[in-house]
């Protein structure tokens, strides 16, 4: 490697612009569009998208990569080079930034003045991204730039390839199907990602949080959540025709597989749910397909997962909590897994895991019970060894007599 080449990035130095931006188009022959600092769009990564689509990969998906290759070539703008013409340094050089210098401060969307008006963001700051965040990142990037080598417009050596050890082979290639799977690195600049135990929210905290919700659609929502198991994004899917009170079924659409699934849910869930139609029974169109969910500000529209994660941000800062919306889907998760008349595949069933060892997770003792119960041996521990100081003689022995024969503990 060109000894030029490789000092040419100071990364301390650098400033990424945060220009050009991830668009939602409405059209659903193409749900995003990356757009560039002159406000046109990048046809690689249009191409890119349209081949996702064509995989059967969601919109959400579509949005998450975009948002993945949005820094990048903000990066790769910030370091001179066009997206075609990168190396394994820049590669590199991008995973060490997303690594140490934080994510940017972004302005308020009201004080941007345009597309390619963002203002120049240094190094540090803020928090740095998760080991989640990177490790995604790395692996949309080597899936684009394979996509790009295989069609003959992009650099022929990808320049975020696999391990040394695992060049030209597939992930779980030589698998054992009767052994669990390994977190095995893919990627030679994956980072580690640990393995996150999830985390459900206590009950004097759902209670809480619970008491604060604004709305009849907000307790319905959240009912639905902590019953169900069900995605943010799954919950929304559901149409009005989809609901049956009269078996406690709820129909939506699945993530992954996008096949309808019904769930059952609780009474409560059913009853909010009504009081919340009543409500609003003049405002929102009838039909069985229309969706189930819909805004409270006038004109109603469909409800999005961005408005219920603001929803649900503004009851936890009411309540000073900080459960998040995924957490309702651990919560339902574990309170399934805890009842031993509930059988586990009838819990990955109803969460929709493709292995039962996901659902096995939820096994896992939450960090809460684990300190108390702790906290409590701890306790017990100390009563026994009170209890455990020599006891008075029984009637009929004299002390003095017994300290002679056994030796006193004061001598």
């Amino acid at each position: 490697m060109d000894e030029k080449q490789e000092c040419s990035t100071d990364l301390a130095a650098i400033v990424v612009p945060q220009i050009g931006r991830l668009v939602a188009t409405g059209d659903s022959w193409e749900p995003y569009r990356l757009i560039d600092a002159d406000g046109v769009p990048v046809a690689a990564v249009s191409a890119y998208f349209r081949d996702l689509q064509a995989a059967g990969r969601s919109a959400a998906t579509m949005r998450s990569y975009g948002m993945d290759l949005l820094r990048w070539f903000r990066f790769c703008r910030a370091v001179g080079v066009p997206w075609d013409q990168v190396t394994r340094t820049e590669a590199r050089d991008f995973c060490r930034w997303l690594q140490v210098a934080g994510k940017p401060a972004r302005p308020h969307w009201r004080t941007q003045e345009g597309i390619g008006a963002g203002p120049a963001v240094p190094a540090s700051a803020g928090e740095v991204y998760a080991a989640s965040v990177r490790a995604h990142s790395e692996t949309v990037l080597r899936g684009f730039y394979d996509f790009h080598r295989d069609a003959g417009s992009g650099p022929v050596p990808n320049p975020f390839p696999l391990e040394r050890s695992r060049r030209g082979q597939r992930a779980h290639a030589h698998h054992n199907p009767m052994e669990p799977y390994r977190n095995e690195r893919s990627g030679l600049y994956r980072p580690t990602v640990p393995t996150r135990i999830p985390r459900s929210v206590p009950d004097e905290e759902f209670n809480e949080l619970f008491a604060r919700l604004p709305s009849h659609r907000d307790r319905a929502l959240v009912c639905f959540y902590v019953s169900t198991g069900a995605r943010a994004s799954e919950l929304l899917s559901a149409t009005q025709g989809g609901v049956d009170p009269g078996r406690q079924l709820i129909a939506v659409v699945r993530k992954g597989s996008r096949q309808v699934q019904e769930l059952p849910a609780s009474t409560d869930a059913f009853v909010w749910l009504r009081l919340y139609q009543v409500e609003l029974e003049e405002e929102i169109p009838r039909g069985r397909r229309q969706p189930l969910w819909w805004t409270l500000r006038r004109p109603v529209r469909p409800l999005t997962y961005h408005a219920v994660h603001r929803m649900f941000e503004r009851v936890n800062d009411r309540a000073g909590t900080a459960a998040t919306l995924h957490s309702l889907r651990h919560t339902a998760a574990y309170r399934m897994a805890e009842d031993p008349a509930l059988p586990l595949t009838d819990v990955q069933f109803v969460l929709g895991h493709a292995q039962l060892a996901t659902t096995q997770l939820y096994l896992t003792p939450r960090t809460e019970d684990v300190i108390r119960r702790v906290l409590s041996h701890h306790a017990e521990q100390t009563r026994q060894a009170a209890a455990r100081v020599t006891p008075a003689p029984a009637p009929g022995y004299r002390p003095e007599t017994l300290d002679v024969l056994f030796g006193s503990s004061g001598s």
